[in-house]
Order: structure tokens, then C-alpha cells, then sequence
């Protein structure tokens, strides 16, 4: 089956790459966007996702990788919600900040401009591959 490609976000004050990577692993709780749902229960095992911090940093700073697939979110008071295991792999070498993301026209059509409300999302390998150069 071919890999994904992700990328979630996150406040740094909620959780931050940094957290990530003390932890090693998390489970990706805490998601009610109904859209969001649909990308978690699509995440397969071995996926690659970005890790996007919000608000303060606005970058892609690291990569992390699906290790469990949808499962139960125990933070939810409803049924139906469901979260996924991520495993930091690596910081980025410099991370990529939201400004070169609007500036690059390979990224034009990017969720995370389109929809930038949207805390998980699909990104196309051609996507991945700009954001990975753009950190080099």
C-alpha cells in the first residue's frame, strides 16, 4: 500500500514538537472537526506526517510517523471520535515557516492555506516533497 502523506497542528502551548520528542510517542487526542475525523480514520500505519506548530511559530518543524491508526480518542465525552499514535522521526533542518509556504506556487493549492482552520490534513507527495526541499 503506498504511504501518505500528513500534516497535523498544534499550539505550541498545548503541545509542542518539543513535546514530541521528549515523549517519543502520543497519542493525537483532542481533534472535533469533523473533516479532521475523516483524514485520522484515513492515517495508516507508516504514514508521514508534518508537524505544524500554530499560532506563535506558524512552521512545519518536524516529521513524525503513524504508529497506531484510529482508535477510540479517550478525551471525548461522545462516541465517534478517534485519534492516532505518532512517533516523532526528526526535526527538520530548518524549519518552514507559513510565509515561504504562501510564497512557494507548488503549494498554492495546499490545505493548509485553503482550509487553515483544518487541524489534520492530507497533503499530495508532491506536497510533502516541496515542504522537505523547502527545509533544506
Amino acid at each position: 500500500m503506498t504511504k501518505q502523506h500528513w500534516l497535523v497542528k498544534s499550539e505550541p502551548d498545548a503541545y509542542a514538537w518539543a513535546d514530541l520528542v521528549r515523549d517519543k510517542r502520543t497519542a493525537w487526542t483532542g481533534v472535533r472537526n469533523y473533516q479532521a475525523r475523516i483524514h485520522l480514520n484515513a492515517m495508516r500505519k507508516g504514514d508521514q506526517v508534518f508537524f505544524y506548530e500554530s499560532v506563535t511559530t506558524k512552521a512545519v518543524v518536524g516529521i513524525a510517523e503513524v504508529t497506531k491508526t484510529a482508535f477510540p480518542d479517550t478525551t471525548a465525552e461522545d462516541p465517534g471520535w478517534v485519534a492516532v499514535e505518532l512517533k516523532a522521526i526528526k526535526p527538520l533542518a530548518t524549519p518552514v515557516p507559513l510565509a515561504a509556504i504562501k510564497a512557494e506556487p507548488a503549494l498554492a493549492k495546499i490545505a493548509l492555506l485553503r482550509q487553515s482552520r483544518l487541524s489534520v490534513m492530507p497533503l499530495t507527495p508532491a506536497e510533502f516533497a516541496t515542504i522537505n526541499n523547502l527545509a533544506r
